[in-house]
């Protein structure tokens, strides 16, 4: 037998089993990457119906801030990303399995993801903030943010925080998240 026989058949098996392999988590990690997807938890319909009516999921721009641009790393990173991801899927299907969930308390989550978040997840869209000509009280508050001192450390959430996951008067929603609003 050749010598280049051995190393091109562990070749052929590699790609035989890495590209299935691959193709599979690539499939789940895109279809379990949608807005849609989270919402299927009936835990989270609260969050996902309040950010369809957010300026995250409608502005005049067109751009869409879907749950994975909020609540995970960035992508580029990739080992955080993928730990990330896996852990809040795994936490949130044993929550849904494993608790009570009637009395689902949507503040203090809310409190619990703000404290989780940093400003890298919000700037991953929002990148020109100091550039406000004729808002010079939100750019001086966006340079504190930026630039803010060891000591005084801010975040986008302190000061942005009913933005997205909080119904909006006058917007029929379906009646879990119009009581929960009531």
């Amino acid at each position: 037998m050749p010598r280049f026989v051995k190393p091109v058949l562990f070749v052929i098996l590699g790609v035989l089993i890495a590209f299935p392999l691959f193709s599979m988590t690539y499939y789940t990690m895109v279809r379990t990457s949608t807005p849609q997807f989270c919402s299927s938890c009936h835990e989270i319909e609260y969050a996902y119906n309040t950010w369809k009516t957010s300026t995250h999921a409608n502005n005049p721009q067109g751009v869409v801030a879907d749950c994975m641009d909020c609540h995970l790393p960035k992508p580029h990173n990739t080992f955080d990303f993928f730990y990330k991801k896996t852990y809040h899927g795994l936490k949130d299907i044993i929550i849904h399995f494993t608790t009570d969930t009637s009395d689902y308390n949507h503040a203090e989550n809310r409190q619990a993801v703000y404290e989780d978040m940093t400003n890298d997840r919000c700037r991953k869209c929002h990148r020109n903030i100091l550039n406000m000509p004729y808002q010079r009280g939100a750019m001086l508050a966006h340079r504190n943010v930026l630039y803010s001192k060891p000591d005084n450390r801010k975040k986008c959430v302190d000061c942005h925080d009913k933005l997205v996951h909080f119904p909006k008067k006058g917007y029929q929603y379906e009646p879990a998240v119009q009581d929960s609003f009531d």
